[in-house]
């Protein structure tokens, strides 16, 4: 008897040997090609605004908006009891920050000209704003965690 089988033909039970075949497992990607299934690729989306660095003790948050195109600074939950001192208000309104009640958050605009410039300052007056605030507060410095 031939050993060969035609695509269709099951094997017989004649001198074969028992194989355990794992069940067969049907994907919708069986029989696509490589460009077919590209286009079934999910996305997944970044969270917006997306968290750059954060100091829970000193309670200063620096986030940017891809969406709303902006940097923003917050400060604890951005409730009244969180508002930080004058000086450092002061420090934030001189970096062209202005208080966005809506979100309850300093934000400054990101414009696609100057947009690494203005993530590099926005950079830099987080680290201005969260040492005065360490400093202000008390806080030793070997308790800091910068990013």
């Amino acid at each position: 008897m031939s050993r060969k089988r035609t695509p269709g033909q099951e094997p017989s039970a004649e001198g074969a040997t028992a194989v355990a075949e794992p069940a067969a497992i049907e994907t919708k990607t069986e029989g696509q090609s490589f460009a077919e299934r590209v286009g079934q690729r999910k996305v997944t989306f970044a969270p917006d605004p997306f968290g750059i660095a954060a100091d829970y003790v000193a309670g200063v948050q620096l986030f940017e908006s891809k969406r709303q195109r902006q940097m923003a600074i917050k400060f604890g939950d951005g409730r009244p009891e969180d508002k930080p001192s004058q000086a450092v208000i002061e420090m934030v309104k001189e970096a062209g920050y202005r208080w966005n009640p809506e979100d309850r958050v300093w934000s400054h605009p990101v414009r696609a000209e100057a947009a690494m410039t203005t993530r590099i300052e926005a950079e830099r007056l987080y680290q201005g704003v969260r040492q005065m605030i360490r400093q202000e507060k008390g806080i030793e410095a070997g308790q800091e965690i910068p990013f």
